[in-house]
């Protein structure tokens, strides 16, 4: 049986950021990462991405082509894989493993939009039709 891949890393706060860069632009470079980032964070520094961007792509959270002068680094994981696992791990240690906990915090504290409930609504309505009669809960 082949040796297991460890699971990729937990990115921290300010590599979600970038991620989130990359994930809204596509594969870039450092420049356009940082163009990117520092329309919503003036202070950022193009020498504090560059060091950010060469740190995420050795613990395995970005990719990069070197075949070009300037380097093109890319998500190693898509946005939908690194929301799961972030929220999975979320769900088991803050909420006992309870996504219902999760979801019900979340309706409390006041962090669903009424346009968002009504489509979380539309979809639990939804996905009740697609169930069998008799498995409902």
């Amino acid at each position: 049986m082949p040796a297991k891949s460890p699971p990729p890393a937990k990115p921290t706060s300010a590599e979600l950021d970038v991620l989130q860069a990359i994930w809204e632009t596509g594969p870039a470079t450092v420049k356009q990462v940082h163009a990117h980032m520092a329309a919503e964070r003036e202070d950022l520094s193009h020498a504090n991405v560059l060091r950010q961007m060469q740190i995420m792509h050795t613990k395995g959270l970005l990719t990069r082509d070197e075949s070009e002068r300037s380097h093109v680094y890319a998500a190693a994981q898509s946005q939908k894989a690194t929301q799961g696992g972030l929220l999975k791990d979320l769900i088991r240690k803050a909420f006992a493993g309870s996504g219902k906990a999760l979801v019900l915090a979340a309706l409390r504290e006041g962090h669903v939009s009424k346009r968002d409930r009504a489509e979380i609504e539309a979809l639990l309505r939804e996905e009740s039709k697609d169930e069998p009669r008799g498995d409902k809960r």
